[in-house]
């Protein structure tokens, strides 16, 4: 790789917990350090019939808009913490919110339409039956990145 940097676009996925918080600052800190730019990432999933249906039960009446603007808005609000913590660390960062997706399946694809080079995101690193019964994110984007994904614990 004589001549280019060997990462020049990170994505970075967070969901506004701590651990992904963490992930973040990990994320920025690699990208500082390249002189990299930094894309954040924040998927919301698909809303489901069950759900709507009990938001109906307690009396909303457009379940799904509701369900897409408490979305929206929550996305938003998480997105905004990350840009901020990019211009407190002197990092290039622009966001991005895919609603409507598998979270695994949301940042991969993120990933190819930036054209990153590097996925950053948390795991709780649960192993065994652990995993099995909670699943991973994180072994899902693993296993269908072509791109190198450091996970931060």
């Amino acid at each position: 790789m004589k001549g280019r940097k060997m990462y020049r676009r990170i994505l970075i996925a967070t969901d506004g917990s701590e651990l992904a918080g963490h992930a973040v600052t990990q994320g920025l800190s690699l990208a500082k350090d390249l002189g990299a730019q930094v894309t954040m990432v924040n998927v919301t999933e698909l809303w489901s019939a069950q759900e709507m249906a009990a938001r109906a039960d307690m009396g909303s009446k457009h379940p799904t808009v509701d369900y897409e603007t408490w979305a929206a808005t929550h996305a938003a609000k998480i997105l905004a913490i990350a840009k901020e913590a990019a211009e407190m660390a002197g990092v290039r960062c622009e966001t991005l919110h895919v609603p409507d997706a598998r979270p695994a399946t949301g940042i991969v694809a993120a990933a190819k339409e930036r054209d990153c080079d590097l996925i950053v995101m948390g795991s709780h690193g649960r192993r065994g039956l652990g995993r099995l019964v909670l699943g991973s994110q994180a072994a899902e984007v693993i296993a269908a990145s072509k791109l190198p994904v450091l996970i931060c614990r």
